[in-house]
């Protein structure tokens, strides 16, 4: 098989992205730089998972870290990782929004229209 140009590149950015948690942490980093402590707050994660986490992130270039002074703050390297995983979250959300158009009373469907 003809793999193409960078598609096993591709695949491997997939892998990393096959974590729900490095996921929600790049959606967050989308949002805004961030720091461990403040992911592992918001995420409800612990430091070490949340640092271990983008420890793999970085490694895969999906993440830059940026030091002022004890605190490293970490943000989204490159904007087209956001609109990947928008993408995604927007075709999984699909089919539930077209399953519940589906089974709304007739006459409802009609004035949503």
């Amino acid at each position: 098989m003809n793999t193409g140009a960078g598609l096993a590149a591709a695949a491997q950015l997939f892998k990393v992205l096959g974590s729900e948690s490095r996921l929600g942490l790049l959606r967050l980093l989308g949002d805004a730089p961030r720091t461990v402590g403040a992911l592992a707050e918001t995420t409800g994660l612990t430091q070490p998972l949340v640092s271990q986490h983008l420890r793999t992130l970085r490694q895969a270039g999906l993440v830059t870290a940026e030091r002022h002074g004890k605190e490293v703050t970490y943000r989204v390297a490159d904007l087209h990782v956001t609109h990947v995983i928008a993408d995604a979250l927007a075709h999984v959300q699909e089919p539930a929004a077209a399953a519940a158009a589906d089974k709304q009373p007739p006459q409802e469907q009609k004035e949503s229209a």
